[in-house]
């Protein structure tokens, strides 16, 4: 087994990108995390995190919003340890619902997807619409990365 140690002497810089409400931003975004990932020394966790933000981008696009909707990612600190938080902001009121969908069923897992692959998962109600963000845990499959400078939990 090795050990992994991300040591950096200054703190990570959040990414972020304004997408059009399409489909193919899904993409634009999968690229923002792996991109950023990758800079981050936390390249490990770009699987799944292309799958979480690609949920979350796809449940926005869903909302048939008319402007921009942002995505961030940022290293944080929350109850489970140091993580990285994608975020998605769109205009939309409408809360997304974690529910049960068959293992099989064409649509209504995503939510299940991005539950399962985080250490926590929300949605912060805004004036003119929402922010949806998932928390990816930095030490896994036996790694010990960390991430400098998170701000801490909230």
């Amino acid at each position: 087994m090795t050990t992994e140690v991300l040591t950096r002497t200054e703190p990570l810089r959040p990414a972020t990108v304004e997408l059009p409400y399409e489909p193919q931003s899904a993409s634009a975004a999968r690229r923002l995390v792996r991109d950023a990932l990758a800079d981050w020394g936390l390249g490990h966790l770009a699987a799944d995190a292309e799958l979480v933000v690609t949920e979350l981008v796809s449940n926005a696009v869903k909302t048939g919003c008319l402007t921009t909707m942002r995505v961030d990612l940022a290293p944080v600190t929350n109850r489970a340890g140091q993580a990285v938080r994608i975020s998605v902001r769109d205009g939309s009121c409408a809360l997304p619902v974690l529910i049960g969908a068959a293992h099989d069923a064409e649509s209504g897992r995503g939510l299940a997807l991005v539950d399962r692959l985080t250490v926590a998962w929300g949605v912060d109600q805004e004036p003119h619409g929402k922010t949806t963000w998932a928390d990816i845990a930095v030490n896994r499959a036996g790694s010990s990365a960390s991430v400098p400078d998170a701000p801490p939990p909230a």
